[in-house]
């Protein structure tokens, strides 16, 4: 492979599998488990996100539960930054601010520790994949509850027919994806 031309969204494209009628039937379902578990793939995508942010530094990274937990925990790590994890509801022990969103059927609530962020900090948003938007928008509201900044939500997949980049973007955040998948 000639590394000059290397094109880190195919690469990691070609690292994500696809999963035919799960969990239900019509769902081509975008897996990262084998981005993650193959030592070389894991790196391009962390080093990836690394180099985005190195000159935009943010001063902390949040990730969402739970696959956001995996990326933004690494990203942190690797810009000197702390981390900050947004459990779904009942999931931290300490007091909470918490944000109920829609799913396509019903709703789900998402929590952070009152002390996660101090206001003014600039936020980076982790998570793996962006469907509905609704779980990143649930997470940038609850940082602005705490007075944080949502520099943006980073994601490696992007489902650009399911329109939740498009809602975040509408909704203020801005939004940055590696990889785009036609289709559900």
């Amino acid at each position: 492979m000639d590394d000059t031309a290397f094109d880190v969204s195919d690469y990691l494209r070609r690292n994500i599998r696809t999963v035919p009628d799960w969990p239900a039937p019509g769902v081509q379902f975008r897996d990262i488990t084998p981005l993650l578990q193959n030592p070389r793939s894991f790196r391009v995508l962390i080093d990836a996100f690394v180099h985005r942010y190195m000159n935009n530094r943010p001063d902390v990274v949040a990730g969402l539960d739970a696959r956001g937990f995996i990326l933004g925990s690494v990203v942190a790590y690797e810009l000197g930054l702390g981390f900050v994890p947004i459990r779904k509801k009942g999931k931290l022990p300490f007091t909470t601010v918490e944000e109920t969103y829609e799913l396509e059927y019903g709703s789900a609530t998402v929590e952070l520790h009152t002390d996660a962020v101090k206001p003014g900090q600039r936020v980076l948003l982790v998570d793996d994949l962006i469907a509905t938007g609704g779980t990143m928008m649930a997470g940038k509201k609850l940082l602005e509850k705490l007075g944080a900044t949502v520099i943006e939500g980073a994601a490696i997949v992007d489902l650009p027919e399911l329109g939740g980049s498009q809602r975040l973007r509408e909704g203020g955040l801005d939004v940055f994806t590696f990889v785009h998948f036609a289709g559900h």
